[in-house]
């Protein structure tokens, strides 16, 4: 059954307190515009541990203006002479990503993809992806994400380079349009300097939208943060994955290899084991050391049966057996033994009344 404020991404998977960390794999564009190195990472993902791989999927002319698209690119990232010949480049078909998502299916994880424009949408949405993913720069692009939102689909929603009135308007829009969505902390920037990444934040969106589940995007370099992203409370948590951090491309040097991306989920997994229930009691593998050094009331002198306990006739010591526990001194003061006890001998429960 699930509460009103669960992610549900499909009817066998919901993200919540109550379940594992939904973690996903942001090949993005990492794939050097080669389908078979995209199923390369695919294997890596599955290999690595994660729930999900993602993609990024846009109609560069509904995205760029023509003057963003003739721009001259030819940095050392470059794929093209123009941002639109190297957009292009990296850019698979449609009929690409339904073959992706069919070689995903096929090995058992799930598989989507941001959607970059509505066009874009219009195809994931086809394609019958489990969650439309908007990406930090369309956070405050507010008609894609009411048309997204019209699609009736759970969306995740990264919020790099926005500021809390705007991340309040989006969560006050897809309240209204469509609630099955997810915010995520994230920062924009590729590595993101530690100083600046700002866990905290994930508090704060706790605090500010306590009805819907948290997550983390990560663009920092290692895996520590992420996973304490996940202490704090984030049921989420996305980072980009690469088969070489050495490739052509600006993410490849904020992602991380598959075997750092299966260190990170491990820790993940034994960070959820740790961290347990709200509940404070003895537990099962403290049982030898308390019944090696647990205290119990010992009688500091000679007891005689029908008197009054005083707490000067009682000490605490480490005792064979083991009687009353010392928490329970103040409990037991006033009341009497059923029979003589001995100096230095246990007081047992059932001989107090």
């Amino acid at each position: 059954m699930c509460s009103a404020n669960d992610f549900v991404i499909s009817p066998g998977y919901v993200i919540n307190k109550n379940n594992p960390c939904f973690v996903i794999a942001e090949i993005g564009q990492n794939h050097q515009g080669d389908i078979q190195i995209a199923k390369q990472l695919i294997d890596a993902s599955k290999a690595a541990g994660a729930n999900c791989v993602k993609f990024q999927k846009s109609c560069l002319t509904e995205k760029f203006n023509v003057a963003a698209l003739n721009r001259p690119y030819t940095g050392q990232h470059s794929w093209g002479k123009t941002y639109g010949e190297h957009k292009k480049y990296l850019e698979f078909s449609t009929e690409d990503f339904k073959e992706l998502q069919s070689y995903a299916r096929n090995i058992g994880i799930i598989f989507s993809a941001s959607a970059m424009d509505c066009v874009s949408v219009d195809v994931l949405h086809d394609m019958d992806v489990p969650f439309l993913k908007i990406g930090s720069g369309d956070t405050n692009n507010f008609p894609l994400l009411e048309y997204a939102a019209t699609k009736n689909r759970p969306m995740v929603i990264s919020t790099g380079m926005q500021d809390l009135e705007t991340v309040r308007a989006v969560y006050t829009l897809m309240k209204k349009m469509n609630a099955n969505f997810s915010l995520l902390h994230c920062i924009s920037s590729y590595p993101v300097p530690v100083e600046q990444i700002n866990l905290e934040v994930i508090n704060l969106y706790k605090s500010e939208f306590p009805d819907i589940q948290i997550g983390y995007s990560g663009h920092e370099l290692g895996t520590m943060v992420s996973v304490a992203a996940v202490a704090m409370g984030a049921r989420i948590v996305e980072r980009h994955i690469t088969l070489d951090t050495s490739w052509k491309g600006t993410d490849h040097k904020s992602s991380l290899t598959p075997v750092e991306f299966s260190k990170m989920v491990q820790e993940i997994r034994e960070l959820e084991k740790a961290l347990g229930k709200p509940e404070k009691k003895r537990q099962p593998s403290e049982l030898d050391c308390f019944m090696k050094l647990g205290k119990t009331l010992v009688a500091g002198k000679y007891l005689k049966q029908g008197i009054p306990l005083q707490k000067e006739d009682i000490k605490i010591k480490v005792a064979d057996p083991k009687g009353c526990p010392a928490e329970s001194l103040n409990s037991i003061l006033g009341k009497v033994l059923i029979r003589d006890v001995e100096e230095d001998e246990s007081i047992m429960e059932d001989n107090v009344v």
